[in-house]
């Protein structure tokens, strides 16, 4: 099952609500004495539910989820919709520029300052999980994706373990492989990918990903990293590479 609630985050859009989304595996009903681990998933409208999601095709985590019996708590939250480039600012850790739109602010330390201080409290606090950092994993896709890589190297005690699906990198690359040299690492597992056709000329891209690929490998990290054969920059895509990202988060 997957409870819904709304919320709100102060230090970023105020009053304004926005949805959670919580996923339950079946025995979550049936076994009171059971305590879960719990992933942690960026833009939360898109990973349930069709009917929620940004162009009408979610992940179909809770149809995986269900079939395979995984026995872990997702705990998602909905993005910022402003048209003000809201959730390229909430997604980002870094300023950074794109001649489309323009110049970022990025906010994402005070993203994830929220997710991690408050919203990971409540988490524990409303439901049985394994509060620890071995038991806490974190999750998205492209600025999503890029988050999930700053939250499990910047925020390093709190998450054991990462999945950054078609990361946006390209924002802020060095950045990025400064915090891999500079950052001080327990035990870490990342799953990072990228879809083959992303690649079309854009070949910086891939050097980028290449660059980072080699600098966590470097460092410690256990990293599994793949280029999807046909992969493409959509929620339809992302849905196909579940299994390998779950896979590696409970290897």
């Amino acid at each position: 099952m997957v409870d819904r609630w709304r919320i709100t985050i102060p230090e970023l859009t105020g009053s304004e609500e926005r949805g959670v989304y919580v996923y339950l595996p079946e025995s979550y009903q049936y076994d009171p004495g059971k305590r879960y681990p719990v992933l942690y998933m960026f833009d939360g409208h898109n990973v349930f539910f069709d009917s929620d999601a940004t162009y009408g095709k979610c992940w179909g985590m809770k149809e995986y989820m269900d079939y395979t019996n995984t026995q872990l708590i997702i705990a998602a939250v909905e993005c910022n919709h402003s048209p003000d480039h809201g959730r390229l600012k909430e997604y980002s850790p870094y300023n950074f520029f794109e001649a489309n739109i323009g110049r970022i602010e990025g906010r994402g330390k005070v993203t994830m300052e929220w997710m991690t201080k408050t919203f990971k409290k409540e988490i524990d606090k409303r439901y049985r999980t394994l509060p620890d950092r071995e038991h806490t994993f974190i999750a998205g896709s492209s600025m999503g994706g890029l988050m999930s890589l700053y939250a499990v190297l910047n925020y390093n005690t709190y998450y054991s373990r990462a999945a950054a699906l078609s990361p946006s990198i390209w924002v802020a690359p060095e950045q990025l492989e400064r915090l891999v040299h500079t950052s001080r690492l327990l035990k870490t597992v990342v799953y990072m990918d990228y879809g083959e056709l992303e690649f079309h000329n854009r070949a910086a891209v891939r050097r980028q990903f290449a660059s980072l690929s080699s600098a966590m490998i470097e460092k410690g990290i256990l990293l599994s990293s793949r280029i999807v054969p046909d992969g493409t920059h959509c929620e339809a895509s992302w849905e196909k590479q579940i299994p390998f990202f779950m896979g590696t988060l409970f290897s």
